[in-house]
């Protein structure tokens, strides 16, 4: 294995995630800020999304960056059309924050579950790791299915908080 796997790796492809969110984070509604996002939420939700946040990150960085196969290609397409969905849930949010969509639970809760899309097109990507150890892909599989199930958690109790159902 080459030196250029260790820098190529699926960490760059949360790479426009992360950035996206530094950019833009402040733009959306204010019940996505911080100060009311993080507000009351119980820790075994904060916990689970920031530890399984932190594992995804963790395992893609540990995942060569390869499009070689069929697989990795449709990947690759899978990842692409999710980080659109995420940016356009965002981008609804931050220009029709009034609109019935952004105030209804499937259009609040958008940024949370659209990471599905983009999240499986890395687990198709990913198929091996960087080092001798058996690759396991139920690993990440597993990891991405518990941030979001914490991380969906999290936005429907800010959601419920701060809207009349």
């Amino acid at each position: 294995m080459s030196y250029k796997s260790y820098y190529l790796n699926c960490f760059i492809l949360m790479l426009p995630i992360i950035i996206w969110n530094i950019l833009l984070s402040n733009k959306l509604p204010a019940n996505y800020q911080a100060e009311i996002f993080s507000a009351n939420i119980p820790d075994v939700v904060t916990y689970g999304e920031n530890i399984f946040r932190l594992f995804i990150v963790v395992i893609s960085f540990l995942m060569p960056l390869q499009l070689s196969t069929k697989r990795q290609k449709v990947g690759f397409s899978i990842y692409l059309t999710g980080l659109l969905l995420y940016m356009l849930s965002w981008v609804l949010l931050i220009l029709f924050s009034k609109s019935i969509w952004s105030n209804s639970l499937l259009g609040f809760s958008a940024p949370a579950y659209t990471p599905l899309v983009w999240l499986l097109g890395i687990s198709l990507i990913g198929d091996t790791f960087n080092f001798n150890l058996p690759f396991k892909k139920w690993i990440f599989i597993s990891a991405s299915a518990l941030f979001l199930a914490f991380h969906l958690t999290h936005t429907i109790l800010v959601y419920k908080t701060f809207t009349k159902i």
